[in-house]
């Protein structure tokens, strides 16, 4: 048996519309959508292919170049160890900048896009 919960008071439904897949696809082909997908891949992509680069990068210079990454820097820290440290850094780097990005630029879009939607405009 399931019971469903009482309507809020003045019988107001708070829930969002739901909308049709009609206006999904029309949301899809706007142009509002287009500029959200825009600043993400504008943002994403060239940081994907440079973070692969600088791994590559890392793991050739490893296999390739054993003399110049032992090379000691102070104490017993040689650039292989600086250089795998900044992978992570670099990662970390990265994660903060999108989150940055993503709360300035790519939020308020989608916030706009989601409340043209719920609103069946």
């Amino acid at each position: 048996m399931t019971t469903q919960a009482a309507p809020p008071p003045g019988g107001a439904d708070t829930h969002p519309a739901s909308p049709t897949a009609e206006q999904f696809t029309a949301v899809q082909q706007s142009a509002e959508f287009g500029e959200l997908r825009r600043s993400y891949r504008s943002f994403a992509f060239p940081l994907t292919v440079a973070f692969i680069a600088w791994y590559l990068l890392y793991v050739l210079l490893s296999n390739y170049a054993g003399g110049f990454m032992g090379t000691k820097l102070f104490g017993n820290i040689n650039v292989a160890f600086a250089l795998g440290l900044a992978q992570f850094a670099t990662t970390f780097l990265i994660a903060w900048w999108y989150s940055r990005h993503a709360a300035r630029r790519l939020d308020p879009q989608a916030d706009a896009i989601k409340s043209h939607l719920e609103a069946g405009e």
